[in-house]
């Protein structure tokens, strides 16, 4: 067997102290970028929701031009019926 020198081990664990000094370097890096991508992801879900809330006004104020002109629409057929002075 191989006999194995403290300076062997030495440069071993050097270099698995800078692996994983890199590795927390990255670490931090992906964190930043994920909470980014959370405030991104967050700003569009505020987004779509004032969409939907600006369709739903936009959808109430049609019921309500719908039931005018229906109301007009049976007022115009009853005029028809009824005699004119």
């Amino acid at each position: 067997m191989a006999t194995v020198d403290g300076d062997l081990i030495y440069e071993m664990l050097k270099k698995i102290q800078g692996d994983i000094s890199s590795l927390k370097f990255d670490t931090a890096s992906i964190k930043t970028e994920m909470s980014n991508l959370r405030g991104v992801v967050a700003s569009m879900q505020m987004d779509v929701h004032q969409i939907y809330t600006r369709l739903d006004r936009v959808d109430q104020r049609l019921d309500r031009i719908e039931n005018r002109l229906e109301l007009r629409e049976l007022a115009e057929a009853q005029a028809k019926f009824e005699p004119h002075p």
